[in-house]
């Protein structure tokens, strides 16, 4: 691996810091990726439900692993920021399978993972999530480049424990688990609550990221919960999808295109993509 990748796997390590938290706006295509470099983020963020979408796979493991990195490969190619590749929980069955992914998210230039614990509607027992996230990490050691590992658990979006002291507990311990197998942060989605993110931050000893929707507080409200990430996940694909939906409607049974008016022009998405 070249210096330039090991230098921009540092610089996004370091943009993960409580106070000033990494703002990422989740990107699905190249389009979408060039399209939020331009506008500022100092780092790509894919979304894995985005992604899956838009090469004709549902969500949850359906998409195949040669797709992903292929399509990892053009984004990063298409910006000049770091990128970070939403790997679903690995695109493979054994830890072994994990490591191929990581492997070839590797070769194609990205600098952070996201791996989640989900798994068939489930959590995946603790153990093997975590020997999952070891192979990750062992094959980023072997290459190289200091991988940004973001664990995901998805404790709070499955709602697991009976309530919520006990789910609290089981996020810590899953936590705990996936930072002793090489992990360097820890992402829950499902979870907005302040009071709670706070005390997730406190007890976890590396950096959390928050996922935010409309009706989510917002960045200035969750700075002071010590969060270092904070990202959109899939609602900016999803948004996109609903234009299409409301412009097609509209079309359809008013036949008129205001749906549309607010767009980036042709030339500014060529000259985005002219490189």
């Amino acid at each position: 691996m070249t210096t330039s990748q090991q230098d921009r796997a540092a610089a996004f390590t370091a943009l993960h810091t409580a106070g000033t938290p990494l703002l990422l706006a989740n990107a699905w295509d190249v389009a979408s990726a060039a399209v939020s470099a331009a506008a500022g983020v100092p780092a790509v963020a894919t979304t894995s439900a985005g992604v899956a979408w838009g090469l004709g796979a549902p969500d949850g493991d359906a998409l195949e692993r040669a797709a992903a990195v292929a399509l990892i490969a053009r984004v990063v190619s298409a910006v000049d920021v770091p990128v970070t590749a939403d790997i679903e929980s690995g695109f493979g069955a054994t830890p072994d399978g994990v490591a191929e992914t990581v492997r070839g998210v590797l070769a194609a230039g990205a600098v952070g993972v996201n791996i989640e614990d989900s798994h068939d509607d489930d959590l995946r027992p603790l153990d093997e999530q975590a020997d999952r996230l070891v192979a990750a990490r062992s094959a980023a050691d072997q290459a190289g480049i200091a991988l940004y590992v973001n664990a995901r658990t998805d404790t709070y979006l499955r709602g697991a424990g009976a309530d919520e002291a006990e789910r609290f507990a089981i996020t810590v311990r899953r936590a705990s688990a996936y930072l002793d197998a090489g992990a360097s942060g820890i992402f829950v989605p499902g979870l907005t609550d302040l009071d709670v993110l706070a005390r997730l931050a406190r007890e976890i000893p590396a950096p959390v990221n928050a996922m935010v929707y409309p009706g989510a507080p917002s960045v200035a409200e969750l700075v002071p919960t010590g969060v270092a990430r904070i990202s959109l996940g899939a609602a900016i694909a999803q948004s996109a999808y609903a234009l299409v939906r409301r412009a097609t409607r509209e079309l359809l049974v008013s036949g008129t295109y205001e749906s549309v008016a607010e767009a980036l022009s042709w030339g500014e998405l060529n000259e985005l993509l002219a490189r």
